[in-house]
């Protein structure tokens, strides 16, 4: 049986407003075949450095492949992700989960076209990701490795400044989660909806109300992943969407598959990725 661990880390002091968690994925190798590796959108940007063995991950209908000692970032996800490490080995992977205010404040991208994507660090920042990589691979512990991300990290940080409209926006959707309106938001900023969704472009790599429907969703998988059953999350499920029809495309939507095939296959990796 194969077994998997995650042991969480505290970031340092500094980072902890921008990162949602940081942690360490280990595994004896694969899921069984017929055990499915679902991981759902929970509207974080991971970076992601794998220092044993590699992943494969299905986003959409694309097919990323994560080689060993390899640094990359995963951008905004709003499709499900099939992942299984590349080979059937013991495995090791440190995953830094950013939060929607977080990611921006260390990488100016073209996030719009990172989004569903998985990208190769250096690709996007240039010499200072790759002589991270480098570092990265030469460590000798995981703890080193952990050290080398945050100095990274924290130096990066040194010369970041705050969207003050934008955290504002992506506090009160989170705050509601989910549940205030784009239009809502233009009272309450003065800016319009046009302006808005290109401030949610640049620093998030998708619209106001895309983020809104992921949050929202996440509320209701975070108590269904943790193992309660559909009759006991039907008001749950009301206070979320209008009615069953649209509570369904949203389902299916964000996990691939229907509420009866799911709950037969949910899985440790499954849960621990969402929650932990």
């Amino acid at each position: 049986m194969t077994e998997f661990r995650f042991n969480s880390v505290m970031p340092h002091l500094s980072l902890q407003p921008y990162i949602a968690k940081m942690w360490v994925f280990e595994s004896s190798g694969r899921l069984p075949v017929q055990e499915r590796k679902l991981i759902v959108p929970n509207a974080n940007f991971k970076l992601t450095f794998s220092y044993r063995n590699g992943i494969v991950a299905n986003v959409g209908d694309k097919t990323f492949s994560q080689c060993e000692n390899e640094l990359t970032l995963t951008g905004m996800i709003d499709t499900p992700v099939i992942l299984d490490p590349s080979d059937d080995a013991q495995t090791g992977t440190i995953i830094i989960e950013f939060n929607p205010q977080g990611a921006y404040r260390f990488f100016r991208l073209p996030y719009t076209e990172v989004k569903n994507q998985i990208i190769g660090l250096s690709d996007l920042v240039g010499k200072r990701a790759e002589a991270l990589r480098v570092q990265l691979a030469e460590a000798g512990s995981v703890a080193i490795r952990l050290q080398l991300l945050q100095n990274f990290l924290i130096k990066l940080l040194e010369n970041s400044e705050a969207d003050q409209i934008y955290d504002y926006c992506i506090s009160r959707i989170l705050n509601t989660n989910g549940h205030v309106s784009v239009a809502q938001l233009e009272k309450e900023t003065g800016y319009s909806a046009r302006w808005l969704h290109r401030k949610f472009a640049e620093n998030l790599g998708t619209g106001a109300k895309n983020f809104s429907e992921i949050v929202r969703f996440k509320q209701f998988y975070q108590v269904y992943s943790s193992g309660a059953n559909l009759e006991s999350l039907k008001a749950e499920i009301y206070d979320h969407y209008y009615d069953q029809s649209h509570f369904i495309r949203a389902f299916k939507r964000f996990t691939g598959t229907t509420l009866t095939e799911l709950q037969n296959s949910v899985n440790e990796l499954s849960t621990k990725n969402f929650t932990s």
